[in-house]
């Protein structure tokens, strides 16, 4: 078990930088005003990207690692599995509406992105039942969940009122929703991740 839980330490490194440059905003989003006005906004962009894509690069990396020492905490029924393309595809087509303009579900919620990554985390969470799948979707999940609740209360707070839905929106927001999981579910799921969702 010890060995498992060293040979995560890649994935849990990456999960602590990416999850932790993207909750800046959270925790202090003063301090990133006040380096955005130091640096200029391109530089912190820059900067910003680059160490998401280091703490990106360290998920792939440990996530593939710990997934050589597995460790089963549950064996999930294959209903759940089956359950968790559903939630996939709703969380495709929340973070399609983070882009799309003028869709009913970004009026609503404010922040589909969010809301499309709680959906996928909780899915996966009980498709699957490895150590390492429960601390990468629970940390997703965790994070989305915290940084929803927070951009909620601070859109109430400054009275932050999103445009109206349409009908037009809403139906390029379920087709790229849609489009990008029937490719991410049936080709790139199995050749980037090794793993058939409907084998």
């Amino acid at each position: 078990m010890s060995e498992s839980y060293s040979v995560m330490t890649l994935l849990i490194c990456g999960l602590l930088i990416f999850l932790g440059i993207h909750s800046i905003h959270i925790f202090a989003n003063d301090w990133r005003d006040r380096q955005i006005t130091r640096l200029g906004l391109m530089r912190w962009k820059g900067l910003y990207s680059l160490m998401s894509l280091a703490g990106l690069v360290l998920i792939i990396v440990g996530f593939g690692q710990a997934r050589t020492q597995p460790v089963m905490l549950y064996d999930p029924p294959m209903w759940l599995r089956h359950i968790n393309a559903l939630f996939t595809l709703i969380a495709f087509i929340l973070v399609a509406a983070a882009y799309v303009p003028r869709n009913h579900l970004k009026a609503a919620i404010g922040h589909p992105m969010l809301a499309g990554v709680k959906t996928w985390a909780f899915g996966h969470l009980l498709a699957t039942g490895m150590l390492h799948d429960s601390v990468l979707f629970g940390a997703f999940l965790a994070w989305a969940i915290f940084d929803f609740v927070i951009s909620r209360r601070r859109d109430r707070a400054t009275g932050t009122i999103y445009p109206a839905g349409s009908l037009q929106g809403d139906m390029i927001t379920l087709a790229v929703g849609a489009i990008l999981w029937g490719a991410f579910a049936f080709w790139l799921h199995r050749s980037l991740i090794g793993v058939n969702l409907f084998a």
